[in-house]
C-alpha cells in the first residue's frame, strides 16, 4: 500500500527564467532574440454558472483565446516589421505600416532541489500572433543610467487543426519528460545543425517528430517553393514518376486558378 509523502528530494520543483529567443516572421528563415526579459500568458478564460429555481446546479469554463505580454531590452531589427515600422532606405523607417504576424519560440527553465536552475527546461512555440507596442518614454539622462525595457501585448489567431484538440497558437515541449532523440531532432529542426539551416516548425511537423499522425505537412520554401509531407500516405498519390495528386487537402481558393494549401490533419 502506497502512502503520500512530501519534499521528496528532487522533487521540489519550480520554473524560472527566460531564454533561447527565436523569433520568425511570415515565411522568413528565423533569427535570435537576444534581451528578452519576460513573457506571460493572460488566461481569457471565463466562468459561467447555471441556476434552477434559484439554485446553482452547473458551472462550465469556456476555454481561452491566447493572449500574453513580451518584455525585452532589446529586439531584433527583423521585429520592427511586426510592429509596422517599414524599412525605405538605409537610415531612413516610416512608422504606422502594416504590421506583420510572427512566430516566437522560447525556454523556460526548470529548476530542483538538487540540479538547481539546470534541471530541464520547456520549449515554447507561439504561432501567428500580433504585437501591440506598450506606451514608452525616454527621459534626461543622469548620473545613473537605466536601460529602457521594451514591453508588447500579444494575441493570436489559431492556424491549423489537430484532430481531438482545438486549435491553439501556445504548445511547449518539456525536457525532463521528452525521450532524447526526439528533443534532439525537434532542436535541430529549430536551432538548426551542422548541415541543415534552421526552421521554425508547424504544430504539425512537432506532432510527426513525436510520432504523431499529424496527417498532411505543407512547408513554404519561401522562394516560391514549396513540400509537401504525408508519412501515413493518407493524401499523396503518385500519378507518375513526375506527377502527384493531392486528395482531401485543406485548401482555399483565392481564384479559379490560384489556391493556398495548409496542414491538414488526420480526420
Amino acid at each position: 500500500m502506497s502512502v503520500l509523502e512530501w519534499d521528496k528530494s528532487g522533487e521540489k520543483l519550480y520554473e524560472a527564467g527566460v531564454d533561447r529567443g527565436v523569433l520568425q516572421i511570415g515565411i522568413e528563415p528565423p533569427v535570435v532574440w537576444n534581451g528578452l526579459t519576460d513573457v506571460s500568458d493572460d488566461s481569457t478564460a471565463e466562468r459561467k454558472a447555471y441556476y434552477l429555481d434559484g439554485v446553482k446546479y452547473m458551472e462550465s469554463v469556456t476555454p481561452s483565446e491566447y493572449s500574453g505580454k513580451l518584455s525585452a531590452y532589446t529586439y531584433p531589427d527583423e521585429f520592427e516589421r511586426a510592429l509596422g515600422i517599414d524599412h525605405v532606405a538605409d537610415g531612413l523607417s516610416f512608422y504606422e505600416q502594416r504590421p506583420r504576424s510572427f512566430n516566437l519560440s522560447y525556454r523556460t527553465k526548470i529548476g530542483n532541489d538538487i540540479d538547481g536552475i539546470d534541471h530541464g527546461y520547456k520549449i515554447h512555440f507561439l504561432y501567428n500572433l500580433l504585437a501591440i507596442e506598450d506606451s514608452k518614454s525616454f527621459g534626461s539622462l543622469s548620473d545613473q543610467l537605466d536601460a529602457n525595457t521594451f514591453s508588447w501585448t500579444l494575441s493570436g489567431v489559431p492556424r491549423g487543426r489537430v484532430s481531438g484538440y482545438r486549435p491553439t497558437v501556445h504548445i511547449s515541449v518539456n525536457s525532463l519528460k521528452t525521450d532524447p532523440s526526439v528533443l534532439s531532432a525537434l532542436e535541430d529542426v529549430l536551432y538548426g545543425n551542422d548541415t541543415e539551416e534552421p526552421r521554425f516548425p508547424t504544430i504539425a511537423e512537432v506532432l510527426v517528430i513525436f510520432g504523431g499522425a499529424a496527417g498532411l505537412t505543407i512547408t513554404d520554401g519561401g522562394d516560391g517553393t514549396w513540400t509537401a509531407d504525408d508519412p501515413g500516405d493518407d493524401f499523396i498519390t503518385m500519378v507518375d514518376s513526375d506527377t502527384f495528386r493531392i486528395d482531401d487537402a485543406d485548401a482555399t481558393y483565392s481564384d479559379p486558378d490560384t489556391y493556398t494549401i495548409t496542414d491538414t490533419p488526420l480526420p
